[in-house]
């Protein structure tokens, strides 16, 4: 079946089942067993008594192991499951599905949707909490809706578009690796004072991992902006990425982000609050409308789940020309 066979399979059933909660509250999720070796080896090789260089050598190693021990356990997965014949590509497509976000992240970002709708800012602010890092209760309507929105977008590229990549690439090793990668990242690629140095390789590699599927997840956005608002809005999407993402702080979450502002008409980005710290940012699309509310989070959801229809074409397309 090949790669991307199994992709294809493992996007429909990621977009129809998702990440069933019944499931995950038996067993640990791959990704919690990550985050606990992740945080294993923060706590034995980030000592804050180390100086800068051996904190940033530290963390060279550390995220290089992390890599060869996540990339070998892709190698045994795929070993196993090529020996069982049907089942085992039975058992390699639920295994790509559970890294892959789609159903799993529309249905928080609905869920601010309906929290604005059904209780106003408290369950607004309480369903954003979920999925945002920045302080919800400086937020109102239209910061909650930017928000989930800038979530949406972003986590469409690193949580279903990046793993697709390196799974087509290098199969399980690459997938499992990469899923590493992105989980360290979130918990230990950060500018603060703990993270700076010891985190420093790993949010360096997550950005060069991460680039490919960027500027893909922003073209995939566009075209989905396309079939939803019409041609004006996919060209606006497409522009925008182009002009706009170099204006975001991050060198790929501009891409994506910046085409859903694009197709939306909408503003987003801009100074946020984060740990009662403002921090000051520039504004993709800043000529868009600004008073986003839940109307503007559902025309989002639609736009992606378009994005990842035309996810799976693609898929479908390169499937066929590999023969």
């Amino acid at each position: 079946m090949g790669h991307l066979g199994v992709l294809l399979v493992a996007l429909i059933v990621d977009r129809i089942i998702g990440d069933p909660d019944w499931l995950w509250r038996r067993i640990s999720h791959p990704v919690v067993v990550f985050g606990n070796a992740i945080g294993f080896v923060d706590r034995q090789f980030n000592r804050a008594s180390d100086p800068g260089p051996t904190r940033r050598r530290n963390g060279r190693f550390a995220i290089s192991g992390l890599l060869v021990v996540a990339a070998l356990c892709g190698w045994a997965l795929a070993r196993l499951f090529g020996g069982l014949g049907v089942a085992g590509l039975v058992f390699e497509v639920l295994v790509v599905a559970v890294f892959l976000a789609q159903k799993s992240l529309g249905d928080h970002v609905a869920a601010v949707a309906d929290g604005l709708r059904e209780n106003g800012l408290a369950g607004g602010r309480k369903a954003v909490s979920m999925i945002v890092g920045r302080d919800p209760e400086a937020l109102d309507q239209a910061g909650i809706s930017r928000a989930a929105i800038e979530s949406l977008a972003e986590n469409f590229s690193d949580g279903i578009v990046a793993p697709a990549i390196w799974y087509a690439l290098l199969g399980l090793p690459g997938l499992l690796a990469y899923k590493m990668l992105n989980t360290a990242d979130s918990m230990i690629g950060h500018l603060n004072e703990r993270y700076r140095d010891f985190g420093r390789a790993a949010a360096k590699l997550d950005d060069l991992a991460n680039w490919p599927a960027a500027r893909l997840s922003a073209m995939l956005i566009a075209a989905a902006a396309g079939l939803v608002k019409g041609l004006p809005a996919m060209r606006r999407a497409a522009e925008l990425a182009l002009t706009d993402s170099g204006l975001h702080r991050s060198p790929n979450a501009g891409w994506p982000e910046a085409a859903m502002a694009g197709g939306l008409g909408l503003a987003l980005a801009g100074p946020r609050q984060y740990g009662g710290e403002l921090v000051m940012e520039a504004s993709l699309n800043a000529s868009g409308h600004k008073q986003a509310g839940a109307g503007d989070i559902l025309d989002a959801l639609m736009i992606f789940r378009r994005a990842c229809d035309c996810l799976a074409l693609l898929t479908v397309v390169l499937f066929l020309v590999s023969f």
